[in-house]
């Protein structure tokens, strides 16, 4: 299910939030917990039914490891094994579904053998609810950890970040769940999360969508596309991705609050940033805080030399590109901010001299150039889109799909990425005239809900 949808907005969310809460204001706080597991698994099987399945497997399974790591907490060889297999049937999970095609693929053009590709359909969100399960098994296995079946499922499938995050840690989710503050309906949450979760549909209806229309065009025609429309092509991903993620962690942060949930900010303003360590410090904060956590320090982090330390920054990213998708376009996207983040690191005392503008200058370019090849098919296709910028012989826009007006949109929202502030600095204060804005954003957005395509993330 789509947050922007009518059967989301006019029939999911009003019967989530009304139930849930009646149950709570008569005192039936497990009910109450019940029903919310219950709709946010709707929410999830309303896309395919079958997933629900895989769900039910992973939720069942990983919370049966981590129950017996607490019962047996002092026999440390047990607690071992469990980890193990906690973390082979997590990444397992992930290797089938995600990359078992692309791996055996791979295999049969180098060794020329014929292993049979299953074509298998990528379950939405597998890798923002496995990485969360696969934090909390490891926790589980670091210290004695217990919640009831029903909070442990809770914080896994809570609807609004259960299929593109953001990756929530069960220090976080969980005990705003048991918090019997929390219980009782709160309006200037209810009328806070509204606004957030509007904000956040605007960027992706509004903005992220329209985008969009123009990057699909521009790489199904990277062939014939003059030079000055493969910039905008290019800036346009770059504008539509950020717009279409930001708004779906925004929205997500909204309908947190209107249940008096705080789930952890994702972006931080990052085409803001003046460097590619500083840019990871703001996007997609907390799948750079699960790598942190889980892959680099225990490999070392920084500690064990300037080589190890560059070997391990290569290894995390080389994991944000796996798992942004099954293709050597993300491998290679991954691999380029590594080596960026190493040169930065290597040559920092130069970078500092450098002056702020064109620090953020370079540092763009990086970024627009590097997220073509995120969105490319392949390679050669991005190669291909990075090419036409320098052919220079058509230096024109001659498609009627980038018109004058487009480009003054594609200007205004890079300007307001960068120059923006971002929402958790906003100081929302529910005036009349916030509200009537709000309102009217809202209609705009649903007026526009035939048209609207789905988040990016989806794919991830």
């Amino acid at each position: 299910m789509n947050f922007n949808s009518y059967i989301f907005l006019f029939l999911f969310l009003p019967l989530t939030i009304g139930i849930y809460f009646l149950l709570q204001e008569k005192g039936k706080n497990r009910a109450a917990k019940i029903w919310l597991f219950g709709m946010s698994l709707w929410f999830y099987g309303y896309f395919n039914y079958s997933y629900l399945i895989l769900i039910a497997i992973s939720i069942v399974c990983n919370y049966v490891l981590s129950f017996t790591m607490a019962h047996f907490f002092e026999k440390k060889a047990l607690r071992k094994i469990l980890l193990v297999i906690g973390l082979a049937l997590n990444l397992g999970m992930i290797f089938y579904f995600k990359y078992h095609d692309f791996f055996f693929e791979n295999v049969n053009a180098v060794f020329g053998t014929s292993f049979t590709l299953r074509h298998i359909l990528l379950p939405l969100g597998i890798s923002f609810y496995t990485f969360q399960q696969l934090s909390f098994v490891i926790d589980s296995y670091k210290e004695k950890v217990e919640y009831s079946f029903v909070d442990y499922g809770l914080f896994v499938t809570f609807f609004p970040q259960l299929v593109a995050g953001p990756i929530v840690l069960h220090t976080e989710l969980v005990p705003q769940i048991q918090d019997e503050k929390r219980f009782k309906i709160n309006y200037e949450n209810l009328c806070k999360g509204i606004t957030i979760f509007t904000i956040g549909l605007s960027k992706k209806v509004l903005i992220a969508d329209y985008l969009g229309k123009v990057v699909d065009w521009g790489f199904s025609e990277v062939s014939t596309i003059t030079s000055i429309e493969a910039i905008v092509v290019m800036l346009s991903y770059t504008l539509q991705i950020y717009f279409d993620f930001s708004g779906y962690s925004d929205m997500a942060i909204g309908l947190g609050k209107m249940f008096n949930f705080d789930l952890p900010m994702n972006f931080n303003s990052p085409y803001k940033a003046c460097s590619i360590i500083d840019f990871w410090k703001r996007w997609h904060m907390t799948l750079t805080r699960f790598l942190r956590t889980y892959i680099y320090f225990p490999l070392g982090g920084s500690r064990k030399g300037v080589a190890c330390t560059y070997r391990n920054i290569l290894v995390v990213f080389l994991a944000s590109g796996l798992w942004h998708g099954a293709n050597w376009t993300f491998i290679l996207w991954g691999l380029l901010h590594g080596v960026a983040e190493i040169l930065q690191k290597v040559f920092q005392k130069t970078w500092d001299k450098i002056a702020k503008p064109l620090q953020w200058a370079i540092n763009f370019v990086f970024l627009v150039v590097t997220w073509t090849l995120f969105r490319a098919d392949s390679i050669g296709q991005a190669g291909l889109m990075i090419s036409r910028v320098f052919k220079g012989e058509k230096f024109a826009i001659v498609s009627e799909e980038v018109s004058l007006l487009y480009i003054v949109f594609l200007l205004v929202t890079l300007v307001v990425a960068v120059v923006g502030k971002n929402l958790s600095e906003w100081k929302l204060k529910m005036t009349n005239r916030l509200v009537a804005a709000v309102v009217i954003l809202l209609v705009l957005c649903i007026l526009q809900f035939e048209k609207v395509s789905p988040f990016l993330y989806f794919n991830f």
